[in-house]
């Protein structure tokens, strides 16, 4: 038996009136206010009852099996608190859902392109890990939030979302928290989904991505202190200097397709004022 929770973050597209008018078998929990990632999910697990949870975005569609797949693996692996499927982009490609932990290193990686460059390295294949394709049943440090199903057994000993982390980051601190309290966190290909990713950053996508940036900042201070924090406030202002330097040279000799550049331009430009005077009135979309 399969039990339903929608928790409506104060939507505006009448999407939870469709709920309600023909799906009255679901449970729909409407916020007054946008709760965030981290506690609309805690709200849903606190009135979820079944053995096994499923954290689904809404932009995310449910391929034939996949919570049969995942559900069927946590019955077979008791030391496994936290499984996630493959997961395929809206135009049919791979979306890397398997990361590992942010450390100095796979951030020094990213920093100078080393996971580009060296991409089929697993030493420099960064967070990422591009050296893998992802077709194999893995344990890896992290699964994407956009979906997964965890064992009820292991979330009532890990507990729930940090709510600190409003938007982004919240599944980096989630899986941690998954192994440090002993339970193996496990890739599963054999269950499928699609996401349709950047339904929320995509009204907004410099905002989100400064967004982005104070989730990570509040990450490594919680696990790393202030200078764990001050390392990557450092390295990140080192990213965007380097990629202010690369997106003007590209858009200088003219290989700017669809304004890409322009927009990568704006986006490293506006974190790396916000990175260094912590105001966000200088993002304007």
């Amino acid at each position: 038996m399969q039990e339903v929770i929608v928790v409506d973050n104060a939507s505006t597209d009448g999407s939870s009136e469709v709920v309600a008018e023909h799906f009255p078998e679901v449970t729909l929990i409407r916020s007054s206010q946008n709760l965030g990632f981290a506690r609309g999910n805690n709200v849903g697990l606190k009135l979820a009852s079944g053995d096994y949870l499923a954290l689904v975005n809404s932009d995310v569609i449910v391929q034939a099996g996949c919570f049969e797949a995942l559900a069927a693996f946590l019955e077979n692996n008791s030391e496994v608190g936290l499984v996630g499927p493959k997961v395929f982009g809206r135009d049919g490609g791979l979306q890397r859902t398997c990361r590992r932990f942010p450390t100095i290193w796979n951030m020094l990686c990213r920093v100078f392109l080393l996971d580009r460059v060296f991409s089929r390295w697993s030493l420099f294949s960064g967070r990422e890990m591009r050296h893998w394709s992802q077709d194999t049943q893995k344990e890896v440090d992290v699964l994407s939030g956009c979906f997964w199903m965890a064992r009820r057994q292991a979330v009532e000993k890990v507990g729930g979302l940090d709510e600190r982390f409003f938007f982004y980051a919240e599944d980096i601190d989630w899986c941690k928290r998954f192994w440090n309290q002993g339970w193996k966190v496990v890739f599963v290909p054999k269950a499928t989904a699609t996401h349709f990713d950047g339904g929320s950053s995509s009204n907004a996508p410099l905002r989100y991505n400064i967004e982005m940036l104070r989730a990570n900042i509040a990450y490594w201070r919680k696990y790393y202190g202030l200078t764990g924090q001050a390392a990557f406030v450092f390295l990140s202002i080192i990213h965007h200097v380097i990629r202010l330097i690369l997106f003007g040279l590209k858009k200088v000799v003219g290989n700017d397709r669809n304004g890409e550049t322009v927009y990568k331009l704006k986006r490293s430009l506006f974190s790396l004022c916000w990175l260094l005077t912590g105001k966000d009135r200088v993002v304007k979309g």
